[in-house]
């Protein structure tokens, strides 16, 4: 996180917590006593100008409005600025549900043009479609791609001519998984990774490209959803087979930077529309990608070197200008 937010210029910091626990195995009344305890335990480790929680894996709007609603009934007032991701009742942003995908989507059009490819038309591969992959699908589709092949945790799904994302969008609020899905057929997670295709999006859990795959890779591009879906020895691999892969820190910041946006208009008390927060938020993340591309060229290095060395460098100069204290 402290990297991702150096390399798209927020004024954040990063930091991962949270309980370990199945939250599909807990009823509404458990997961909003454990989120409130948890809440409260935190206590003044987390504010509005100290530490701004915002949903990851297993947690959702709702989580975050338990947690919002704690921490202001501890403060003894409304703070919507403690979180983001909230419901927008209660001052989340319009925008932020999708956000990630939608990043996704605007890197994976930038890293196409590198190319000479548009998205319309190609060929795409996501494996995962919680939060982030169901939304880059759609995206996709909206902008003319052929969504060939998706997975989640009951398996995968794969139809070459192209999923009907909508469909199977309405599908999965119903069924709950993508397995089954009308017109298509079941794929493994190690077949669905290795499918010949344009874009590859690894949207679901870490290391899922590693030194025994990477040589299988058929796609042109990787756009990482997840954090960390590509480890090092893969990311050697694919770049000395001309791979391009977008790297995690670059490709998933849509998130936060609309949960920056989230913030910076609930302190404010002043929203805007979703057109507005998709433009600046795109205008945010096509300008981190020119700034890597632009190292990555100058360097002659692969795509996730040049975004740490963008990110490091930002964080050298902010630490060497403050200084060190107390000396």
């Amino acid at each position: 996180m402290t990297f991702k937010c150096s390399l798209l210029n927020l004024p954040l910091g990063g930091g991962k917590g949270g309980v370990k626990v199945d939250p599909t195995k807990l009823s509404r009344t458990e997961k909003q006593n454990l989120t409130r305890r948890y809440t409260s335990e935190l206590g003044t480790l987390i504010g509005p100008r100290v530490d701004i929680p915002a949903p990851d894996m297993g947690t959702d709007a709702q989580t975050m409005a338990w947690i919002m609603d704690t921490y202001s009934q501890e403060v003894g007032n409304s703070e919507p600025g403690v979180v983001t991701g909230k419901p927008i009742e209660i001052g989340g942003s319009l925008g932020r549900n999708g956000a990630t995908g939608l990043g996704v989507v605007f890197i994976t059009e930038k890293a196409l043009e590198k190319i000479g490819m548009k998205m319309s038309g190609i060929t795409m591969v996501i494996q995962g479609f919680g939060n982030v992959g169901s939304h880059a699908a759609l995206y996709a589709h909206q902008r003319g791609a052929k969504v060939i092949a998706v997975s989640d945790v009951s398996g995968g799904i794969h139809n070459p001519s192209g999923l009907n994302v909508p469909e199977l969008l309405k599908y999965v609020a119903e069924h709950k998984v993508v397995r089954g899905f009308p017109g298509s057929e079941p794929i493994s997670n190690d077949d669905l990774l290795t499918l010949k295709c344009d874009v590859l999006a690894p949207c679901a859990m870490e290391n899922q490209i590693s030194e025994t795959n990477a040589h299988k890779i058929q796609a042109k591009i990787i756009t990482e959803g997840a954090n960390g879906p590509t480890n090092n020895a893969a990311t050697k691999i694919l770049t000395e087979r001309d791979v391009m892969v977008c790297p995690d820190i670059l490709a998933n910041g849509g998130g936060v930077i609309v949960s920056y946006f989230e913030w910076v208009q609930g302190m404010q008390q002043f929203f805007w529309s979703e057109n507005e927060v998709n433009d600046r938020m795109k205008q945010i993340i096509n300008g981190a990608f020119d700034k890597v591309w632009e190292l990555k060229t100058e360097k002659k290095v692969d795509m996730r070197t040049a975004a740490m060395a963008q990110a490091v460098r930002r964080l050298e100069r902010a630490m060497l200008l403050r200084g060190l204290y107390p000396r």
